[in-house]
């Protein structure tokens, strides 16, 4: 049982309610969530019992905040913000700069002994030649070459060399699907909460998902337990793009691929998706990960099936299958724009 557990990416959902569920765990003594910005204060209340230290962890720094925090468990949830609402540099550097950090100041650290990272299964890539399921050793043949993905990649290849560096220290990593929820707000949820929703001509990616709560309880178990090793975390089941989009009730229009991108983007910038200028790109070939080792080594099984998961974030948004005529006329008036760009 940890007694002191740092949280990095506490102004996030998962990172928020991570803190506070450990803070009420009776063997755990202190509990100190890390963030370049303040958590809301709906998540604040959320933290509730665990200690909030403003503090950016691509800064040296962090080595202090570790250090006087006598944290003996590192959880770094900021790795993988589902919000994304920092600019691309910004996120890159928060991301990549900020874990190589981060691993210096556990390096350094005598008292460290358990590091788990959330990661992503974006690490996989997504092309027509990838495989039906990913298991955790499957090498992607198109590895991901920017964005997130890449970042993601980045991040686990210096949390190996941390590992290799100290043995001693267990490190977990998990490996989650795309999480979708009433109070998640990440690209994805944004593209289907638009009234239309541009898909790619001739695809219908499969999509695996995973519902926050299934998220939380694994991260939970993954700092109170001992599981070292690498872990795909996704619900049961898959969904069609075609399925979801019809069960969110959204418009789909099939575009060709480039376009289909254009056009996403286009209508971010618009603020018909509701992003932060965060360019959304549509699913095409999706991803789908094996989760036997999850299962079996781990002992832990989702709730939530993919569908499950995805109605609850339909019905928690309140999403209606009818969509309002002025923002069909907005989104008519962006399809025009965006093919009459193109030519």
């Amino acid at each position: 049982m940890p007694e002191v557990v740092l949280v990095t990416g506490v102004s996030d959902f998962v990172g928020a309610h991570l803190a506070g569920r450990l803070a009420a765990e009776p063997g755990v003594r202190r509990v100190v969530g890390v963030d370049t910005v303040a958590p809301s204060r709906e998540l604040a209340r959320r933290m509730s019992g665990a200690e909030f230290v403003r503090a950016d962890i691509r800064h040296p720094l962090i080595s202090r905040v570790l250090a006087d925090s006598g944290a003996d468990t590192v959880v770094h949830a900021g790795s993988a913000p589902e919000g994304a609402t920092l600019a691309r540099s910004s996120a890159t550097e928060t991301r990549v700069l900020g874990t190589m950090r981060l691993l210096a100041s556990c390096q350094s650290s005598a008292r460290v002994r358990k590091l788990v990272l959330r990661s992503t299964t974006a690490v996989y890539g997504s092309s027509p030649r990838d495989p039906a399921v990913f298991t955790e050793d499957t090498a992607p043949r198109d590895p991901p070459s920017s964005g997130a993905a890449r970042d993601a990649v980045d991040v686990e290849g210096y949390v190996r060399g941390f590992a290799r560096r100290r043995p001693d220290v267990g490190v977990t990593v998990l490996r989650f699907a795309d999480l979708v929820g009433p109070r998640i707000d990440s690209a994805l949820t944004r593209y289907f909460a638009a009234p239309v929703v541009p898909t790619v001509l001739g695809w219908d990616a499969c999509l695996q998902l995973l519902h926050p709560e299934d998220a939380l309880a694994v991260l939970r178990r993954a700092v109170l337990e001992d599981h070292p090793g690498v872990f795909n975390v996704g619900a049961s089941g898959v969904l069609t793009l075609g399925q979801a989009v019809r069960r969110a009730g959204r418009l789909g229009v099939p575009v060709p691929g480039a376009l289909a991108s254009s056009l996403a983007g286009l209508l971010t910038g618009g603020g018909v998706f509701g992003g932060a200028g965060q360019r959304v790109r549509p699913p095409d070939f999706g991803r789908v990960a094996d989760t036997t080792r999850l299962r079996r080594c781990f002992g832990f099984t989702p709730r939530w099936t993919t569908r499950q998961a995805f109605d609850d974030f339909v019905h928690g948004r309140g999403l209606r299958p009818l969509v309002a005529p002025e923002w069909i006329e907005a989104a008519e008036r962006e399809v025009d724009r965006a093919m009459a760009r193109i030519g």
